[in-house]
């Protein structure tokens, strides 16, 4: 019997081909879509799970009170780690300190390369769970390095690496002792290259080293792993105060509270807001788990609408059918099984799919992800989708078509009725508005990222090149700006504790007039050198820029608007502040600049001349000069003062872009899933005024007879689908809207929702409509009557 259906499936599969093609195609794309998004989101979900402990992991974060709100920090100060060893030890399996986690210069002899790795203290190759492929995960000697295998490979080719020595940062010697497997891409350390000794920096750090009170800086990762008993929020409870216990009194006006981030939720919960866990990356997961739900009903719902509208067609089958014996339940596992084959087809070729589009899902994506063919659960999960699709899809059909009287059918008085059509009009405009829906939705996500590239942002990021800053570049500063000046590859060039596009110090210790003695404050904080404004173009609003003209400018600082509005002054120029009770002069105060995120408001910003504190060498390129020449100038001038150091430079304007990478990538696959949701729409749609002008072919005929022209028959025919887009619109615009306006409320700095995105939208959709309807409505318009007439 099983065999039976599955041949008559077949054979109704090769009789009509078009509704089959139509069908096969739109439940494809549909499980495509949703293969893509599953794989997408096991991805996510399984960030760090490569992690032997990775329900045990956490790193310890505090809350402060800072300007007047409650900041999450992730870094914390080194002291830390020995007060949790000293005094809350039972809940601790491991405890690792981090520091520098980041790009370093890495050396074998000539080859210099740049890699990310940090220094831990001795139980993080534990705590991380370490695969050791050669030599041993530690790090008891304060000058042993650990590799990964790709750096290894890097490095040594297929040699031994074992006992080598290597040099970070021109600066410190280390051997290696171990070389591990590479953390996979969806782990927080996957570009982990080489994990060295904390004690090796410490020793060789000496601010580290001799700070008078190591309890202020927060520049330090902390790392834990539980014991196998202990609770989370029982041990952040009980750490709350441990900092706090230790600080200074102007410290503890911060009111710092620590507690324990699960590596669980690194990836997918890492977004705070007043304290308070607002979650982050999740967002995404169920935006998108929600998208290939829909699009997958869109297939199904060409499916129920293909398979009932041929119900006319189909109904003599099941009068006889019903007459020779067949019960409706045999009936419904007939249609069933019809289903089951399309689903079927549809879903071998939706892997193909998949295998095709996958690289290019991957760039878009910024992931490394391949079908699980091996994975036994991926069968297992792909055969219960296939029956859940074909549930889905077949349930209307089977039961509709079954429920057909034989008396009716086969007298011939059976009419579908004027009402069978409504739940086709129903489920075409759940499409078009799931459709019109992501429309919308996309093109709200680009103007966002648009209206935040447009941003003012104070300062001027074309031409602007970050440098490192060395001993050899500091030392020669200005005989190497005068060469590169003479060269005509620059026109100025500055030194600064930080690049255009992010701040890297903060400080508390900053007073003033009429300040209140209980508020907390932390400011930003960027040591420059003379120059510097000229170099980046800052905006100066008041005041003037440091000059080597004053002598007392080594004792003045420029102040953004931010923190202009923040203190209160309403004539800024000339009023003294105090940092560390040190007298400073406000010389002049610049626009806001745009240093770290482009979507929140700037953040008070002091700038200053303190000798020592800076970090990078910034150039303004010279603009007659093209930027590969002069960049090729600077490296030559560049390797003169400091041969033994690596040249990497980065220009400000693609720093400045990477910040928008995280949204460019929701919006191409937010948009990449729109086109695909309309294509399957579009396909119901095509496959639908296929049938309706097939259904209304003798009417047709008689119309053109009695003189209708071919407008009149296209307006006929394609009135009530672009009717029905209307109806998807209106429903589809407030729905985007609360869940867009939602989406727009995490950003600080945020464009508006206007109504031409809807205009936009609806007219898209229609627009798209009326062509995909035109070709069957053209070709039934234009056919010839008398064949129409005869055929009937």
């Amino acid at each position: 019997m099983i065999k039976n259906y599955f041949k008559t499936a077949w054979r109704n599969l090769g009789k009509n081909r078009m509704h089959s093609f139509i069908n096969i195609a739109g439940l494809s794309i549909g499980m495509t879509v949703a293969i893509l998004i599953g794989l997408w989101i096991h991805d996510e979900v399984s960030y760090n799970k490569n992690f032997k402990n990775y329900d045990r992991i956490a790193q310890v974060i505090q809350n402060v009170t800072n300007n007047g709100e409650v900041q999450t920090w992730t870094n914390v100060p080194w002291p830390l780690a020995d007060e949790l060893r000293k005094n809350y030890g039972s809940d601790f399996k491991r405890i690792a300190l981090g520091f520098y986690i980041g790009d370093h210069l890495l050396a074998v002899d000539d080859k210099k390369l740049k890699k990310t790795g940090g220094y831990f203290e001795k139980e993080a190759p534990d705590l991380f769970s370490l695969e050791m492929i050669r030599g041993n995960n530690s790090l008891a000697d304060l000058s042993s390095v650990l590799l990964s295998a790709s750096a290894a490979k890097a490095y040594f080719g297929n040699e031994d690496p074992i006992n080598k020595v290597m040099k970070i940062d021109n600066e410190l010697n280390v051997k290696v002792t171990g070389v591990y497997e590479d953390f996979p891409h969806n782990s927080t350390f996957a570009d982990l290259a080489f994990i060295s000794s904390w004690e090796l920096i410490y020793n060789n750090t000496e601010w580290i080293r001799t700070m008078e009170d190591p309890w202020r800086p927060n520049a330090f990762t902390l790392f834990v792993q539980l014991n196998d008993h202990a609770d989370f929020s029982a041990v952040s409870a009980k750490i709350k105060d441990a900092k706090l216990k230790k600080v200074n009194e102007q410290l503890a006006q911060k009111k710092p509270s620590l507690f324990l981030q699960p590596m669980s939720n690194w990836h997918l919960y890492s977004e705070f807001k007043n304290g308070v866990n607002t979650g982050g990356a999740i967002q995404y997961v169920w935006m998108f788990g929600i998208i290939g739900v829909f699009v997958l009903l869109l297939a199904c719902i060409n499916f129920m609408n293909l398979s009932t509208a041929r119900s006319e067609k189909r109904a003599k089958e099941v009068g006889i059918r019903k007459t020779v014996g067949s019960s409706r339940r045999q009936l419904i596992f007939q249609f069933f099984s019809e289903s089951l084959l399309t689903v079927t087809f549809s879903f071998a070729l939706s892997l193909l799919l998949v295998q095709l589009l996958l690289s290019f899902f991957n760039s878009v994506s910024g992931k490394q992800m391949a079908i699980l063919w091996a994975n036994p659960f991926f069968w297992i999960i792909s055969t219960g989708f296939i029956v859940f699709t074909s549930l889905i899809a077949g349930s209307y059909p089977a039961f509709y078509l079954s429920s057909f009287r034989p008396v009716k059918v086969l007298k011939g008085t059976f009419k579908a009725g004027r009402f069978a059509a409504i739940p086709r009009k129903v489920l075409v405009v759940i499409q078009f508005t799931v459709s019109i829906a992501l429309i919308i939705g996309t093109i709200i996500v680009y103007n966002q990222i648009q209206f935040a590239k447009d941003r003012p942002v104070g300062y001027t990021r074309q031409g602007v090149i970050t440098l490192p800053l060395n001993p050899e570049v500091h030392s020669h500063f200005n005989a190497m700006r005068d060469a590169l000046i003479q060269s005509g590859a620059i026109t100025s060039m500055a030194e600064a504790g930080s690049p255009t596009t992010a701040t890297w110090g903060s400080s508390s210790g900053f007073s003033w007039k009429g300040k209140d003695p209980n508020l907390s404050i932390d400011f930003l904080n960027v040591s420059a050198s003379y120059d510097y404004g000229k170099t980046i173009g800052w905006q100066i609003k008041e005041g003037r820029d440091f000059s080597r003209d004053f002598a007392t400018d080594t004792s003045a600082v420029i102040l953004n608007e931010a923190a202009v509005n923040f203190i209160g002054l309403k004539k800024p120029v000339g009023e003294t502040i105090t940092w560390w009770g040190r007298p400073l002069t406000v010389i002049g105060v610049i626009h806001n600049m745009v240093m770290n995120s482009p979507y929140d408001e700037p953040q008070p910003t002091v700038f200053d001349l303190s000798a020592g504190e800076q970090n990078i060498t910034i150039a303004k390129i010279n603009p007659s000069s093209g930027a590969k020449e002069a960049v090729a100038k600077i490296e030559a001038v560049y390797k003169k003062f400091a041969p033994d150091q690596s040249f990497d430079f980065k220009f400000a304007d693609d720093e400045y872009a990477k910040k928008f990478a995280g949204e460019e990538r929701i919006s191409k696959l937010a948009g990449f899933f729109a086109i695909l949701a309309i294509v399957i729409s579009c396909l119901g749609l095509f496959g639908l005024a296929s049938f309706v002008a097939e259904q209304r072919t003798k009417e047709i005929g008689i119309r053109k007879v009695l003189g209708a022209s071919v407008l009149g028959v296209w307006n006929l025919l394609s009135k009530d689908f672009v009717m029905l887009v209307i109806i998807s619109f209106v429903i589809a615009v407030p729905v985007a809207w609360l869940a867009m306006n939602k989406w727009l409320q995490g950003y600080t700095y945020r464009t508006d929702i206007s109504w031409v995105i809807f205009l936009v939208a609806g007219l898209l959709a229609i627009s798209i409509a009326l062509i995909t309807v035109s070709f069957q409505a053209i070709k039934a318009a234009i056919a010839n009557p008398v064949r129409s007439l005869r055929t009937e």
